[in-house]
Order: structure tokens, then C-alpha cells, then sequence
């Protein structure tokens, strides 16, 4: 097991959401006329890192994972909101993802009504083995479904990974563009050199035409009753090598002691991937989330910061182990 310094967040406990009774009466209203009548609300989900509302709710015609969000008081939740649901609806039907039900806007309000996932609950911590493999699975049928962009999700307008700017986080750190202190204590800064050398080629490491999920964290995830892996949270896809996605999932499990490498190198969308390839996209990971988990805390997920860092630490500690660095 690899010793990692940053605390590790409890996932199912890293939003601060509204509760159903907190709901605007006409909105309570709204949801209960597509869920058949009478609700039962069910506790606000605790993953993620937004303030909107998220919870399973049940009425007469069964459950769904509804979300809501005043578009007045956050815009850019609201948006993100919009945008999930045009991408939902235009993913490919073998990807095993919870479909979107419906969408309407009232009084200012956005709400989802997302299909849910029967028995629905985050992977557990440490990784499980069976839900690793499950998780895995899943993505391998999306990668698999997405290696080509579906004309849908074409119309939608989807990006190149990094189209709206540059990881170069440890160049900015060598050339003292940006200052050290940003990163954690322990962070050697004799590498700075060597990671800004290695960060240079993670465009080119990871340029490809796939629709990448661009998010794919372990709080993305749902395991069902029947132990299959569902892939959530459909917000910022973008264009890239498939495998992409895979890295930040893996270093999450290398921090549980599973062998993140031999896990990549096994995973159908890792067929020739170099392993100077992985090294540079691990370094542009490592040095946008321990740069970012550095600045001023957000005052729109007070977990953010801390979940960068511990993101940082991982894909740098995964790094380092793949070089033979030692701190």
C-alpha cells in the first residue's frame, strides 16, 4: 500500500445540498406530477461537489434521481445541468449509464429526472476488487461505443481534451512563473525540471478522436444490486485517446494497493500506449490537480481543494513508483 499523505475524503459526504422539504412548493409539485403523486423523499445524495439539489425520490410510478438547481443563484450549475441532459440523451444505447427521464424549467428552476440505478451506491473505499473489474468493464463497453463520435453527440459540439488551455502547470512551477508554495510541503521540488520535461508531450500522448466521459472518478460510478458498474455525471465530455479516462480512475485504485499499471496495460483501450505516453499524462495530472488543490478555498464546495490534492498526490505517487523516485 503506498503511503499518501493528504486525507482521503469520504465520498459519499462531500456536498452541501438543499433537502427535499427545501424545495420551492411548485417545484415539489413539478416533480411529484412526473413521479405518479405523492413523493417520498429520500436523503440528499452526499457525492459530488455542487450545491444542487440530489436525491432519489419515489412516487406511484416507482424512483427516479432527480436534480434541481435555482438557475438564479447558480448559473453555472444550471447550465451544467442543461448540458448533461443533451449529452445524456444522445449517448450511444449500449453504455451503461442511468438515462435521463425528462428535463423542465420552472420559475427559474432546472430539474433532471434521471433514471435510477437499482440498488445504487458509490464503489466502496478501499477499491473491491469485483467493483474495480465491474467498473472497468463498463468502461470498456463505453470506450468501445464512443471510439467513434455518434453524429449526436457531434451536433452537440464536443472539444479536443485540453482545447480550452494548456497543462503546464509544472513549466509555470520551473520557470517561476507560478510559485512553490502553492504545492504541498512534502512535494520534492527537485523534480520540477523532469515533470515540466515530462508534461510537455501530454498533448500529443493523448491526442485522439473518442468521446472521453472527462470526469470518470470513482464518485462517478454506481455499483447496482447485481454488483454491474454504471458511469455517471455525463458533463464535460471531450475528444481524445480513449484511455484517457482510465488514469486518474487507476491512480485512484494504486492508492489502494491494486497494480495500477498492470490494470492499464490489461484494458483493451491501453493497446499501445507507450509508456512514455502514461508518464506524461500522469505528470499533467499530478500538476493540474496539486496546483489547483493549492489555491484559496471555494466557497462553492468546501471539499474541492482537498480532493485536488489527494487527485495530485495519487497520479504523482503512481508516477514516481513507475521512475523509481523515492520521497
Amino acid at each position: 500500500m503506498p503511503h499518501i499523505i493528504t486525507p482521503r475524503l469520504r465520498y459519499n459526504a462531500t456536498a452541501v445540498r438543499p433537502h427535499w422539504q427545501d424545495l420551492p412548493q411548485d417545484v415539489c409539485q413539478l416533480i411529484a406530477q412526473h413521479l405518479g403523486g405523492e413523493v417520498q423523499g429520500g436523503p440528499s445524495t452526499g457525492s459530488g461537489f455542487t450545491s444542487g439539489f440530489a436525491a432519489v425520490l419515489r412516487g406511484t410510478s416507482g424512483p427516479q434521481f432527480i436534480k434541481a438547481v435555482n438557475s438564479t443563484d447558480n448559473a453555472v450549475v444550471a447550465d451544467c445541468y442543461r448540458r448533461e441532459a443533451l449529452i445524456n440523451q444522445a449517448l450511444p444505447a449500449p453504455i451503461p449509464a442511468p438515462r435521463l427521464q425528462w428535463i423542465e424549467e420552472q420559475d427559474g428552476w432546472v430539474v433532471l429526472g434521471i433514471e435510477a440505478v437499482d440498488g445504487g451506491r458509490l464503489p466502496a473505499t478501499p477499491w473491491k476488487p469485483d467493483e474495480l473489474k465491474a467498473t472497468l468493464d463498463a468502461y470498456t463497453i463505453t470506450a468501445e461505443a464512443l471510439a467513434t463520435p455518434p453524429a449526436r453527440l457531434q451536433h452537440i459540439g464536443l472539444k479536443p481534451v485540453g482545447a480550452d488551455g494548456d497543462f503546464a502547470d509544472w513549466r509555470n512551477l520551473a520557470r517561476g512563473v507560478t510559485p512553490t508554495n502553492v504545492l504541498p510541503s512534502w512535494m520534492p521540488l527537485d523534480l520540477l525540471d523532469v515533470l515540466a520535461g515530462l508534461e510537455s508531450g501530454w498533448r500529443e500522448a493523448v491526442a485522439g478522436n473518442a468521446v472521453l466521459h472527462h470526469d470518470l472518478r470513482q464518485d462517478n460510478v454506481l455499483i447496482d444490486t447485481y454488483g454491474t458498474a454504471w458511469i455517471c455525471d455525463w458533463n464535460w465530455p471531450c475528444l481524445g485517446a480513449s484511455w484517457f479516462d482510465l488514469v486518474l480512475l487507476l491512480a485512484t485504485a494504486y492508492a489502494d494497493g491494486h497494480d495500477a499499471t498492470s490494470l492499464f496495460i490489461q484494458h483493451p483501450t491501453a493497446r499501445g500506449v507507450a509508456d512514455e505516453q502514461l508518464d506524461a499524462t500522469l505528470a499533467a495530472l499530478a500538476g493540474f490537480f496539486l496546483t489547483s488543490g493549492g489555491q484559496p478555498p471555494a466557497e462553492w464546495s468546501p471539499h474541492i481543494r482537498q480532493h485536488q490534492t489527494w487527485c495530485g498526490e495519487v497520479t504523482l505517487r503512481w508516477l514516481a513508483d513507475r521512475r523509481g523516485w523515492a520521497f
